[in-house]
């Protein structure tokens, strides 16, 4: 039996999630070495933190909408490069000015990843295995932040921060090279993709019987309540993942009195569960999809009592004594967490016109970021004001609260109504 190509494309995406996370976090593990040979403060390294969600946000709707006019496998490449180029660059840096430029055109280079990935599965996958697929590939984020921690310190305790930066741009380019070697836009336009592989992803594809509708235009998907109740959950899970990406390992340190040795170890353990997570929330949301036949359910299966699940953990997290009992139950919300991360992907997938995807998945992407601006200075000043970390805590569970409520109740299918034909078939298919 010939093998399907399409698991080399994903081998491929779940690399580049690896890659993507380890880049990302790299200024992270280096950062009190750099601030100490740039003469940067704590409130400029803010500022750098930050500067990388300014190209970022902007350039997830860019590249989505990219992908859709240029085709997933350009543009995924050429981000790859660009943003390699643009880590390499950073190993340049010799002021706060120049860090901070480079961080940020980082930022545009790293955009299109999330959005051009969503679409390239969309192209390659049938909708049965949509979900599944979306988990293996966003599992390699976690992965990479658990491994740039080990891997980029131990470069930059050898070999010095700036060429920790150079080496692991290589990796990107690298990767670069065979996914324009093997990568295409879709099956049908590869040579080593047999017909009957083809002809498994095309069927009962619900987005291929819209993209037929050549007269909708984006904005009717960016406008329609499933997509921004939607963009609204994806909010609060990315709200989430900032707080406890840029302020537990403080709270274990200032809160909780662990070392920053033994902080850097503890905080690899909710990265590493949350990759299983990550790869395991596809896949539970797939059997519920074949066991009830109801695809918009086996979507809501997941994300709501997950992110029930996430603001109960995350909120108890705050009021504990122990710094066991903390990581022990940050470790289970991040798990929950991103149990749902592929889901919010794969409800765009199975209800926009694949013709549109990647710019509606761009756009709920870019709003989702914001969080990203929002969460760390919305912290800082609520630990700040309150003297300690609960009511953040506290307040991060709420949001995982609304998060699950919007979607339970206002994603609904998307009925187009100028075309009953394809409405009828979808609005089968979705229930």
């Amino acid at each position: 039996m010939r093998k399907k190509y399409r698991w080399f494309i994903l081998v491929l995406l779940f690399l580049a999630g690896v890659i993507n996370y380890l880049d990302r976090a790299a200024i992270s593990v280096v950062s009190p070495i750099i601030s100490k040979d740039l003469e940067i403060n704590a409130a400029e390294m803010g500022l750098i933190f930050s500067s990388f969600f300014i190209g970022y946000s902007l350039f997830n709707f860019v590249g989505g909408y990219s992908s859709d006019k240029l085709g997933p496998r350009r543009v995924m490449g050429y981000s790859m490069g660009i943003w390699s180029f643009f880590i390499a660059l950073t190993a340049g840096a010799w002021n706060f000015s120049s860090l901070l430029i480079a961080r940020t055109l980082f930022g545009f280079g790293e955009g299109p990843i999330s959005s051009t990935t969503s679409k390239t599965i969309n192209n390659w996958f049938p909708i049965k295995e949509r979900a599944g697929a979306l988990g293996i590939a966003y599992a390699g984020m976690p992965l990479g932040s658990a491994l740039a921690g080990p891997l980029v310190g131990l470069l930059a305790l050898h070999m010095g921060w700036r060429w920790s930066f150079v080496i692991i741009s290589f990796i990107g380019i690298i990767w670069a090279i065979f996914w324009f070697k093997i990568a295409r836009d879709t099956p049908r336009k590869h040579e080593s993709v047999s017909n009957e592989e083809c002809l498994e992803i095309e069927s009962g594809s619900i987005s291929n019987l819209l993209s037929e509708q050549k007269d909708v235009k984006m904005r009717t998907f960016l406008k329609h309540p499933t997509i921004l109740f939607t963009a609204l959950a994806f909010w609060t899970y990315n709200y989430i993942l900032y707080f406890f990406l840029t302020w537990f390992p403080s709270y274990l340190t200032e809160a909780k009195g662990l070392s920053i040795s033994e902080m850097s170890i503890v905080v690899m353990i909710p990265w590493i569960v949350g990759a299983l997570g990550q790869a395991l929330g596809g896949f539970f949301s797939n059997y519920i999809y074949m066991k009830t036949g109801k695809l918009l359910f086996s979507r809501k299966a997941i994300i709501v009592p997950c992110l029930l699940i996430t603001a109960i953990c995350i909120s108890l997290t705050g009021v504990v004594d122990t710094a066991t009992s903390s990581v022990v139950l940050m470790t289970f919300a991040i798990f929950a967490l991103y149990l749902t991360s592929s889901i919010y992907w794969a409800i765009i997938q199975d209800t926009v016109a694949s013709n549109n995807l990647g710019g509606v998945s761009g756009f709920t992407h870019l709003l989702a970021n914001t969080s990203g601006i929002v969460a760390p200075a919305l912290t800082g000043f609520i630990v700040q004001f309150t003297g300690d970390y609960t009511s953040a805590f506290i307040f991060a569970g709420i949001l995982a609260i609304i998060g699950s409520v919007a979607v339970a109740i206002f994603v609904k299918p998307i009925i187009l109504k100028k075309s009953l034909n394809i409405d009828v078939q979808m609005d089968k298919s979705i229930k």
